[in-house]
């Protein structure tokens, strides 16, 4: 029934988008400012919601109404994960299509696949069709009003086609939040991720300041060719105000500007503070359009802005962090308190703010710890890169250990699914601190070996380390506890160590483990909104939503209708565009914050602390740090130390067997050249092919950007049918 209820669901929202992507193709035509639009406009009552009424109706309420189904879809897809994980290991395998293949993995775009290309040539076709339907009926009638305002047909061409642009533009804007709203209930219904989207939202960015720039400039260019500068000064009262769009723009121009991936990677802090510019973008856009106009980019904000309260809340609580294992190669894995409701799906990613370090900064980092396998813990893995992480690390690994480090946490936010099953055989291959993200995965399937006793892919995680203290990093594939059976998966790993020619004893490569004391007003990291996390966040979109609409109903009827009606004064559209803005803001935080409280109340047991004195190490009472060389003795710590092949400053044997050893469960012809990527300092495999046995061979690659593509191109090039790439990255 599970199954049966997702499809159905499914194809409502392909069919609602679908309904929502014809409007926008129709929307320049004559056929729907002539027919349709009156039609809907003379059966929407003015009377309740005014000019905006129509613009809900076609634009707002069908993606609504897809996001809250969405969120049924996710809520039924989470309780049949597992069966899900089942069904597919035991016969019903669900292949990567030629479609999901990279087609492009060097240039602007990044790594893309077919069907990103295919998508990006509709989209931009969309575009084109637009601009052109609008010039090809706006012209015919540019003579006439030409002479009517006393303009060169030139001038009142110029004029047109600064509206028309600002038209286009506005198709861009509608699908700008989509991709930065991290718990959106709309992307995975596609198979997408916030995280995976980022690259969607650079380049709607890009194409959208481009167009609204190139906007501006033609009417500035209008105002002095006809000697009317002053009106770019104009803030009307009833219709377009001029002023409040250029000071958009401007703000849109320095956020633009900021997004230069030299100046983001240089000055990375005025990059993220210049991103909150788009507060001040979106409001006086709305001020400059009329809030009637801007319901059609409405929807996408507005399930940001319902994403952004809830991450507000949780980031108001200090979080439990109740250990943290200090690298030699200078990296911390934290591990925090985590409440039994909360789970997550492999290669989560959480944001983490430590006011001691920076109030404002908030930084990604992925999840390592399994949610099922770790019931009380949530990990992840940082490692040092820049000045914030260089201070975490030092605060942790200062000689006088401190006893509490104050944390807030925004997620985690992951995939709603995940398909590793599917494959025979996983090769994951990482660069430096890239194998991060491959701990979930490898926890993920030791659990499911274990628990359910299916047979799991077949595991050769291939990473490069630029020195022998890196090595500590492995370490890391187990949990701090030590007590998880790896016998039941087949893991090999081959670690190359770039720098050092041959292992030197005096180098540390095993972690220390610092006990930390954590204050009893810190909480567990739980879900906000509880269990049924998908079902509540769809109770808060469509509620908050009609509570808008019943609040601006009232406002519009017995405040802003007899003005506009009854009198000789008309409404301010600043004003209006103000209260509808307010409502929908004050509905969003009301509903959501009864929500948190509602599900808090109820999950108060999660703020018990919880005891981990039978995992702590035995110590003198005077230090909270021990090293880790006891955990070492363990089985699942043997059995790692078995699977792990180390190459000192060397290529591998091109032709050896011995590459994948164990008990000739299927042979790899590899030919991996590692050297340093100077610029930066990390390692990149210049090129990877390999063959297997088997049906199906998942490459995940997680690492510099250089060493993405030359895997990307390797799977992409067709010689081997049977790889299938995905691409792990906070970067596009």
């Amino acid at each position: 029934m599970a199954h049966e209820a997702q499809s159905i669901i499914r194809l409502l929202v392909v069919l609602l988008f679908l309904g929502c992507i014809m409007i926008w193709i129709m929307m320049p035509t004559n056929t729907f400012n002539l027919k349709w639009f009156p039609k809907i406009r003379g059966k929407a009552d003015p009377t309740y919601f005014g000019a905006q009424g129509e613009t809900i109706l076609m634009y707002t309420f069908p993606v609504l109404l897809i996001a809250t189904l969405g969120c049924v879809y996710l809520h039924i897809a989470k309780k049949s994960s597992n069966e899900s994980n089942i069904e597919i290991r035991n016969g019903k395998k669900h292949g990567t299509t030629i479609w999901n293949r990279p087609m492009l993995v060097k240039g602007p775009l990044g790594i893309v696949s077919i069907t990103e290309i295919a998508f990006l040539l509709m989209f931009i076709a969309l575009l084109v069709w637009s601009f052109t339907t609008y010039l090809h009926i706006g012209f015919k009638t540019v003579a006439k009003t030409a002479a009517e305002y006393g303009n060169t047909v030139e001038q009142e061409k110029l004029y047109s086609v600064g509206i028309w642009l600002g038209l286009v533009g506005n198709i861009c804007l509608a699908f700008l939040f989509f991709p930065v709203t991290r718990g959106s209930s709309v992307l995975p219904i596609f198979g997408l991720t916030s995280e995976g989207c980022i690259k969607y939202h650079i380049w709607l960015g890009h194409i959208l300041m481009a167009i609204f720039t190139t906007h501006g400039i033609c009417y500035i260019t209008y105002w002095a060719s006809t000697n009317k500068m002053s009106e770019m000064l104009i803030w009307t009262k009833d219709g377009v105000s001029n002023l409040a769009g250029e000071i958009s723009l401007l703000a849109g121009l320095f956020l633009w500007i900021a997004t230069i991936p030299r100046i983001r990677r240089k000055f990375f802090e005025l990059f993220f503070y210049t991103h909150h510019l788009y507060i001040i973008f979106i409001i006086f856009y709305i001020f400059h359009v009329d809030i009637s106009f801007s319901f059609t980019m409405l929807p996408s904000f507005y399930l940001f802005l319902v994403d952004r309260f809830l991450r507000f809340l949780q980031s108001r609580r200090g979080v439990r962090l109740l250990s943290s294992r200090i690298l030699p190669c200078e990296g911390v894995e934290l591990n925090f308190s985590k409440g039994h409701g909360l789970t997550y799906n492999p290669t989560s990613v959480m944001f983490i703010n430590v006011p001691s370090i920076s109030k404002l900064q908030w930084h990604p980092f992925t999840v390592t710890s399994n949610s099922k396998l770790e019931p009380e813990k949530l990990s992840v893995v940082i490692k040092c890169g820049g000045a914030w992480t260089q201070k975490l690390y030092q605060l942790l690994s200062n000689p006088s250990p401190i006893g509490r480090l104050g944390i807030s946490v925004e997620g985690p936010y992951g995939p709603a699914s995940t398909n590793y099953l599917r494959h025979d055989t996983l090769v994951m291959v990482s660069g430096g601190s890239g194998i991060t993200p491959f701990f979930s995965i490898i926890r993920e399937l030791i659990y499911l070996s274990n628990t359910f006793k299916c047979k799991t892919p077949n595991i050769v995680l291939i990473c490069s380390f630029k020195n022998t203290s890196c090595l500590s990093m492995l370490d890391l594939i187990l949990p701090i506890s030590g007590t998880c059976d790896i016998s039941n998966i087949q893991l090999q790993i081959e670690a190359y160590i770039t720098r050092d020619k041959e292992f030197k004893p005096d180098t540390p490569i095993h972690p220390q483990t610092l006990w930390l004391k954590p204050n009893p007003s810190d909480e567990p990291i739980h879900a906000m909104l509880g269990p049924n996390s998908w079902l509540w966040l769809g109770a808060i979109i469509s509620s908050s939503f009609i509570i808008f609409l019943i609040i601006i109903g009232v406002i519009t009827r017995y405040y802003i209708f007899p003005i506009d009606h009854n009198t000789n004064a008309i409404f301010s559209d600043p004003l209006r565009a103000f209260l509808n803005m307010l409502v929908i803001c004050v509905s969003i935080a009301v509903v959501s914050s009864v929500a948190v409280l509602w599900n808090k109340q109820n999950a108060k047991e999660a703020k018990q602390i919880q005891n981990l004195e039978g995992s702590s190490p035995t110590v003198s009472p005077s230090s909270m740090i021990y090293n880790a060389d006891r955990e070492l003795e363990s089985l699942p710590y043997q059995s790692l130390v078995e699977a792990t092949n180390v190459h000192y400053g060397q290529r591998p044997d091109l032709k050896s067997k011995s590459f994948i050893s164990r008990e000739n469960i299927f042979d790899i012809f590899t030919r991996i050249s590692i050297y340093l990527y100077e610029l930066k300092s990390l390692f990149c495999f210049a090129g990877l092919l390999f063959e297997m046995k088997g049906s199906s061979v998942g490459v995940l690659v997680s690492g510099p950007k250089q060493m993405r593509q030359e895997v990307a191109s390797i799977c992409s090039s067709g010689l081997v049918e049977n790889l299938h790439f995905e691409s792990i990255s906070f970067t596009w």
